[in-house]
């Protein structure tokens, strides 16, 4: 297995998403090669400028950047040949209107890991925190733990991630392939690019541009994108982490917090935060129209805690105070917007 140190062919699968841009640059500053896939090919310009000015325009240039579709089977062998490692990123999120969130995310893990298992040595999968919730919302959440999909509209994205995990890990056993999978919380931070794009920075978005008359009673196990990111290249370089889970985690933030840490630190940006909190039975009445309401609603009130002791004790992850994610993800935000 690579160690630290050990410069190898990275493929990092969906290259032009927000946790890829930073997976990409880290991997880009320790020497390794990159080979990335991307849906769209219009977007290259776009991407190498993204990455650029984060850590070379030579080092951009660098990146190999093929064209692969998840729900294609063209294109993943090519992807894959010759690459010692893949970090497979790609997902659909809830943001991508008119996707069938399973159905890609399902056909696109399957057909990673068996273009994979003839070519690679280990193939670190983004889950998500979602696949490991506790039936009881009192006791931390670890990566013992494994949830069943819940078959309903409003949890179709969670349910994407629980059955993609659980088809990796059966590919995985039935072919010996070495599997690795990251399991991050709510993810926050500034991205590679350009922060206009939809995602989860949206909840910080619609508190600077004033998108929101009051605050919910919904909260997060906030994570900084770019410590998930670092989480991915452990997991990628460690002997210790084949076979195994990682929950990425790092603090509980109730979206009061949230507005709070950016009125203090940030006042002249803070002009549209909200202060008014939003009774509960206004979340439940707009969740019925309101797709992203509705993911929350059931999460209202409720303080879930996560554990993330296991990235920190095998791989020596670290994650960064939350303050600094939320104000660095509100300044790229408001610097996007100061920019139209």
């Amino acid at each position: 297995m690579a160690n630290e140190h050990e410069r190898s062919t990275v493929v990092v699968t969906g290259g032009t998403g927000y946790l890829a841009g930073w997976v990409i640059s880290g991997l880009l500053e320790r020497g390794h090669h990159v080979r990335t896939t991307v849906r769209d090919p219009s977007k290259t310009g776009r991407f190498r400028a993204a990455i650029g000015a984060r850590t070379s325009a030579e080092a951009a240039a660098s990146v190999e950047l093929l064209r692969a579709d998840l729900l294609d089977d063209e294109g993943w062998d090519a992807a894959l040949a010759g690459a010692d490692h893949v970090l497979h990123t790609a997902s659909p999120t809830p943001f991508d209107t008119g996707a069938d969130l399973i159905k890609t995310a399902r056909e696109g893990t399957r057909r990673v890991l068996e273009a994979a298992r003839a070519a690679v040595r280990r193939v670190v999968l983004t889950s998500s925190g979602v696949t490991a919730v506790p039936d009881d919302p009192e006791t931390p959440a670890t990566e013992t733990m494994r949830s069943s999909p819940a078959q309903d509209a409003a949890h179709v994205y969670p349910d994407s991630k629980i059955l993609a995990e659980r088809d990796a890990w059966e590919i995985a056993s039935a072919t010996g392939l070495e599997l690795t999978a990251v399991l991050p919380t709510f993810m926050q931070g500034p991205p590679v690019g350009a922060a206009d794009r939809p995602g989860t920075i949206d909840v910080v978005r619609r508190l600077v541009h004033g998108k929101l008359p009051a605050l919910p009673r919904i909260g997060w196990n906030v994570v900084d994108v770019r410590d998930v990111a670092e989480l991915h290249i452990l997991a990628m370089t460690n002997a210790s982490a084949a076979g195994e889970r990682f929950l990425g985690s790092g603090t509980f933030l109730w979206y009061a917090d949230l507005a709070r840490i950016i009125r203090e630190a940030l006042p002249a940006g803070a002009g549209k935060v909200p202060t008014r909190r939003m009774p509960d039975f206004a979340v439940k009445v707009l969740g019925h129209f309101n797709p992203q309401l509705a993911m929350v609603r059931h999460e209202l009130g409720r303080k879930r805690l996560v554990d993330s002791s296991k990235a920190h004790h095998v791989l020596g992850w670290k994650s960064r105070e939350v303050e600094e994610t939320i104000l660095d993800t509100a300044r790229s935000i408001l610097a996007a917007g100061a920019g139209k």
